[in-house]
């Protein structure tokens, strides 16, 4: 029996994926507030979620490096948009990077003061709303909590901005491996009724690697969108 050829749209996105995350990747600015933000060019990816969900390890194990996303958490820069390229790239006009990975600040520190939640949520939904690079938000949820209250404000955030975004699971080795189906199909039925939602979610462990081949598939092919 002939086996049938792998899709065009995934093979390609497999090979976009191989070559932006073979390079090593470099922190490149801070963004405190929208004026700060770099000349809209390459397309840009942004992952968000709630304070200790995993999303710098999720970020260094995407990007092969240890230590990269401890770049954006050092003091004074918990409230800024962290922007990671390839290495490589002047920044300059027609030397621009193939794409970008943008931090954006964690939610839900339980003593966060209101003037603070305001100021993220006006950073975050500004940014999402007006940046026309933007292409996908990848919402991190814990896979030993769910979601929770604060993950859904910021679900109902990207649906009124209309921003595309995507779960992802961390910590799935954190969890019983029986309770990682179970978990995936909870996840998908309270996506059901989200405008903005991908359909589907990925599950993934910084520390054992799973998922993350994945999610740099899916990234290579938001980008191509």
């Amino acid at each position: 029996m002939t086996q049938l050829s792998a899709d065009p749209a995934e093979q390609a996105a497999k090979e976009l994926a191989a070559a932006l995350f073979s390079k090593p990747w470099v922190f490149i600015r801070g963004v405190p507030s929208l004026k700060f933000l770099p000349p809209e060019g390459p397309p840009e990816i942004a992952f968000a979620g709630r304070s200790n969900v995993g999303k710098s390890s999720l970020i260094n194990a995407l990007v092969g490096s240890h230590g990269l996303a401890r770049t954006s958490n050092t003091p004074g820069r918990t409230q800024e948009l962290n922007y990671f390229v390839p290495s490589g790239y002047s920044g300059d006009e027609g030397d621009l990077p193939p794409m970008a990975l943008v931090d954006m600040p964690g939610y839900g520190y339980a003593k966060a003061p209101k003037d603070q939640v305001d100021l993220w949520t006006k950073l975050v939904f500004d940014y999402m709303r007006g940046r026309s690079t933007l292409k996908r938000v990848y919402l991190l949820i814990d896979s030993r909590h769910g979601i929770k209250k604060n993950d859904e404000d910021v679900m109902d955030l990207l649906d009124k901005a209309a921003m595309s975004y995507q779960v992802v699971l961390t910590k799935t080795d954190k969890i019983k491996e029986a309770g990682v189906p179970r978990l995936m199909s909870e996840t998908v039925a309270a996506l059901k009724r989200r405008p903005a939602a991908y359909p589907e979610i990925i599950a993934t462990s910084s520390e054992k690697g799973s998922g993350i081949a994945d999610l740099r598939v899916a990234i290579a092919l938001a980008i191509t969108l």
